[in-house]
């Protein structure tokens, strides 16, 4: 049934004003004035998913069927269609298949019962209680547990629960598995934390190492031979000998290109020469003389080069401000080999200018074998750093390990063990009962199908046709019936002579049929198979347009709903009536059971009030309606009235509720006293027609204590004779009962 309704933004109903029912009963009576609100709540439990704002809650999360007596229900059945869709009910034909069908609904009620009781205990009247609360409610402590052990190991071993700090859910699952998977050795807190320093500091990065440059290229022009080589003209030209003897071929070579550039012309002693002396210089630097010279031109410029990539190759490694190289020593080896390379080139420069000179170059393998020595160094430990960088993920997991380790056999092993063995508990316990209410759902449908098929047997329209019509008549609609029509399974209303009535019906007799119709669905099927699923059943304003007289019938026959919904006797568990009739809502909830004047303990009461532009649902703790008609019964009551005051109070209570229902006959009701009966009663309907010419305006009687106990029986045969003796006892039980009057 329906535990809690939640109604926002539809109609009078907005986010400042929403309204709500909660912990509502099997019975639910809800009184408001017109337009307050109340068919806006009729219509959310017929279709709530209609309202994207409202919700309602069932017990159990599982809906029922909800049958809705409003206008819109009266607008859909009877103004937009020319026929009533037939209603199969049970026929009395064969007492056997009754008997069978109300045994087994029997038996089919108890099943649900059990299954209801079942799901209570599993998982609690809303869903979140039973064993299912117990095992949620220790899910939820357990985390916390494990949550507050987690907090002493923040600060030193943070980097061990990466990935589940942002969770408490997520740490506790990760603590569960830990406990299951984890082999770790235990270790110390002490041996922890020093670990933890290295391991869970800065993640460090992997490094390239030193490329040690190629200076092999440099070094072997230290052998270069050219360095050694005089070099000379040709020995066998005829001015060979003098600058042999001379020593300053050099100084010749030098001299020739003056020579050549002045044509002919000596450079020193500015004398023209003959053709033999150019020829003679020409044959004495010949092809090999060339040859030697460009070799030392290119030793020259390849060792510049080499020597200046090789240092600035060597700079570079120390800008790389690595901790792994000894960045000073080799400052100074960097400073040593520029100044060696230098010199050597100073001497390669000295060969160049004099070829016949020989030169020895200063050897750079020393300095080089020393530099090579540092950058090994440090690429070993280069090499050993990333040794460490590549294996931390296996060091971060193993300390992690340990980290659990720890937490788990000193936190919280104890709080684990209790956990494992309540959880298993609470486990076992649940299974079971949902294997037990697997197996009852089955013997439920298996009831249903026997129930469906029993009902196939002995179902039709008819006896709804045979009901709604002898109700009609016995209230005096006697102008239409309820009949077949010619659309198999479908009504028509028709006149006595089989004319369509629909049409010309008055409200109150359109209102009327359409209740009763109602009334009958809820206990019927449209389908002949009959199989009535379980029903909420929502009245709203059945008593609008229609007589008085009419509002006893409809009370009564909704009261009949709640005797079985008490009595579990049908499909309806659970049923709201909605009005803005005071007086209907006495007769409807009317209940001798009452004590005290309190609600009784399947039922509640409720208000609708409009403030306003904004609609207000309130609860009562007891009918909420009452009013002064209630307290004259009260004085009714009483044994110590005095006769005029006794008078008074039944002849205000007559004019109360006779001029309500209106139509009295007083002439027919007095011929049914006589003597100082006729006398009180002529009395008593004198008040009632006060100000008006009857032929009880001559009749007095003024009573005296003797004849108080008349008093009270001719009143009571008043309400006899009329036809209302239901509503003199519902008055005077309810008194009789102690119960606050409600009117």
């Amino acid at each position: 049934m329906i535990e809690k309704i939640q109604i926002k933004n539809i109609a009078t109903y907005d986010e400042q004003s929403p309204g709500e029912m909660s912990d509502l009963g099997k019975i639910n009576f809800i009184y408001g004035s017109n337009g307050t609100g109340k068919t806006t709540i009729s219509r959310v439990i017929a279709d709530v998913d209609q309202y994207p704002g409202c919700s309602v809650t069932w017990r159990g999360g599982a809906p029922l069927e909800t049958l809705v007596y409003n206008r819109d229900f009266v607008e859909k059945n009877f103004n937009q269609s020319a026929e009533l869709r037939g209603i199969f009910t049970l026929g009395e034909e064969d007492k056997e298949i009754l008997e069978k069908i109300a045994a087994a609904k029997k038996e089919l009620e108890e099943i649900k019962d059990f299954i209801d009781r079942l799901n209570n205990t599993l998982q609690g009247d809303e869903g979140n209680g039973g064993k299912v609360g117990e095992l949620g409610q220790l899910e939820e402590d357990f985390t916390e547990q494990c949550w507050r052990a987690k907090q002493n190991y923040d600060q030193k071993f943070r980097k061990a629960f990466s990935g589940v700090h942002g969770s408490k859910k997520s740490f506790k699952e990760r603590l569960l598995r830990e406990s299951i998977d984890n082999q770790a050795v235990p270790a110390s807190w002490g041996e922890l934390e020093r670990r933890a320093e290295t391991v869970f500091g800065e993640t460090p990065q992997l490094e390239r190492p030193f490329t040690i440059p190629d200076w092999k290229g440099l070094i072997a022009h230290e052998d270069n031979p050219i360095l050694k080589k005089k070099i000379i003209g040709k020995s066998d030209v005829d001015i060979a000998a003098m600058i042999d003897r001379l020593g300053n071929s050099d100084w010749v070579k030098q001299g020739r290109r003056y020579y050549d550039k002045n044509e002919r012309v000596c450079p020193f002693c500015q004398q023209e020469t003959n053709a033999s002396l150019e020829k003679s210089l020409n044959e004495y630097f010949d092809e090999a003389f060339r040859i030697d010279s460009t070799a030392i031109e290119k030793l020259c410029e390849d060792y510049g080069a080499d020597s200046e990539r090789l240092c600035r190759d060597l700079r570079a490694l120390l800008d790389a401000q690595s901790e792994r190289l000894d960045t000073e020593k080799l400052r100074s080896q960097i400073a040593l080999l520029e100044s060696k390379t230098r010199n050597n080139l100073q001497r390669i420069e000295e060969k160049r200018r004099e070829p016949s000179k020989s030169v020895e170059l200063d050897s750079l393998s020393g300095i080089l074998d020393t530099i090579e020595d540092i950058l090994e160094a440090a690429n070993a430990e280069t090499q050993k750093h990333n040794k460490m960088v590549e294996n931390i993920r296996t060091e971060t997991t193993e300390l992690s390990r340990q980290v659990w380790r720890h937490l788990l056999d000193h936190e919280i092993r104890e709080r684990l063990t209790a956990y494992n063995k309540k959880k298993a508990e609470l486990e076992k316990a649940r299974d079971n009962l949902q294997k037990k209410r697997e197996d009852k759902t089955a013997e439920k449908n298996e009831k249903i199908q026997q129930v469906t098929t029993l009902e196939k047997e002995t179902t039709s329209i008819q006896p709804t046709i045979n009901a709604i019509n002898s109700l009609l008549i016995s209230f005096g609609f006697e102008g239409f019936v309820l009949a077949k029509s010619e659309r198999d399974r479908f009504y028509k209303i028709q006149r006595s002579d089989g004319s369509d009535a629909k049409e010309t019906l008055s409200e109150g007799e359109r209102s009327f049929i359409a209740l009763l119709y109602f009334y009958h669905l809820v206990k019927g099927s449209e389908s002949e198979s009959r199989t009535v699923p379980d029903r909420v059943v929502v009245f709203d304003d059945p008593v609008s347009s229609l007589d008085s007289d009419v509002l006893f019938v409809v009370s009564s026959l909704i009261r009949n709903l709640f005797q079985e919904v008490r009595e579990k006797t049908g499909q309806i568990k659970q049923v709201f009536v909605l009005t803005h009739n005071a007086y209907f809502h006495k007769e409807v909830s009317f209940d001798s059971k009452r004590r005290g004047g309190q609600k009784l303990k399947d039922e509640t009461f409720w208000t609708v009030k409009k403030l306003g532009l904004r609609s207000k649902i309130e609860n009562h703790k007891e009918n909420p309606i009452k009013n002064t008609y209630g307290l004259l019964w009260m004085e009714i009551k009483k044994a110590d009235l005095s006769g005029p005051s006794l008078q008074n109070t039944m002849r205000r209570i007559l004019e109360y509720y006779f001029r309500i229902l209106g139509n009295l006959d007083y002439d027919t009701i007095l011929a049914n006293f006589e003597g100082q009966e006729k006398l009180i009663c002529g009395s008593l309907f004198s008040w009632v027609n006060a100000g008006s010419h009857s032929v009880h305006e001559d009749l007095h009687f003024s009573p005296d204590e003797s004849t108080t106990k008349t008093y009270l029986d001719v009143f009571e045969n008043i309400f006899r004779k009329t036809g209302h003796l239901r509503h003199y006892e519902m008055m005077m039980g309810d008194i009789t009962n102690g119960h606050e009057l409600e009117g």
